[in-house]
């Protein structure tokens, strides 16, 4: 697994780089199915980032979820962007942690839903180190607090992925020192009764974003199974 941290990347330029990664790992499995012979492995890539303000939809996504016209997000000097990965809209700004895992799951585990599921799994590892409890929400994809209770469930981490030929794209993003009112410009993920959160709201301090990235890298490894070079 080749791990990058981009620090603060523009939304486009960290799409097109995906899209390369992506494209060359499905390249080579092609080559490998063609010519079994000579096949070559592929490569795995972890890429983190923090973006600018930024509101992306999702394919299946409505535009209707996001609550702001054109020149108020240009006040707010967010963009916004039609994408090509799973879910609905969300937000994308500084304070958040960005993952996008470039994956051949043929090297992992060929289970989209267990992909999904490691993915939480390492959100919910990380923030359970710091006494909050990340759970799951039946219908929905991320990590949620008090999930369970309809009036309070919050969402810490949203995800969204996109595959083909078990190459995955996208990824997460992790509320950990995130400006939250910017949520309030959309229905996040689609949910017009769901609140967004973050590590600083729930804990009432800034947490340390290098440190709750090693964290999340680490259980990211232990749930998936990487090793980082």
């Amino acid at each position: 697994m080749v791990f990058e941290d981009l620090g603060n990347a523009g939304y486009k330029e960290a799409w097109d780089y995906q899209e390369k990664l992506f494209s060359s790992i499905v390249d080579q499995k092609m080559l490998n199915r063609a010519s079994p012979d000579e096949a070559k492995p592929t490569q795995n890539f972890l890429l983190f980032c923090e973006h600018p303000h930024v509101y992306t939809l999702g394919k299946n996504g409505s535009e209707n979820n996001l609550l702001a016209n054109m020149l108020e997000l240009q006040n707010k000097k967010a963009t916004f962007y039609k994408i090509n990965r799973g879910g609905d809209i969300t937000y994308h700004g500084p304070g958040q942690i960005v993952g996008y895992p470039i994956l051949d799951l043929d090297n992992f585990s060929p289970d989209i839903h267990k992909y999904v599921y490691n993915l939480e799994e390492a959100i919910i590892k990380t923030i359970g180190e710091y006494g909050l409890k990340g759970e799951r929400l039946k219908g929905a994809s991320g990590v949620w607090l008090d999930a369970g209770k309809q009036a309070l469930a919050r969402k810490i981490c949203a995800i969204g992925i996109r595959s083909s030929r078990w190459v995955t794209m996208h990824g997460f993003a992790f509320n950990v020192n995130t400006d939250l009112s910017y949520f309030e410009l959309i229905n996040p993920c689609g949910f017009v009764d769901k609140k967004a959160t973050s590590m600083e709201r729930e804990l009432g301090e800034k947490i340390p974003a290098e440190e709750v990235k090693a964290r999340v890298k680490h259980h990211l490894a232990q749930t998936i199974g990487m090793v980082y070079s």
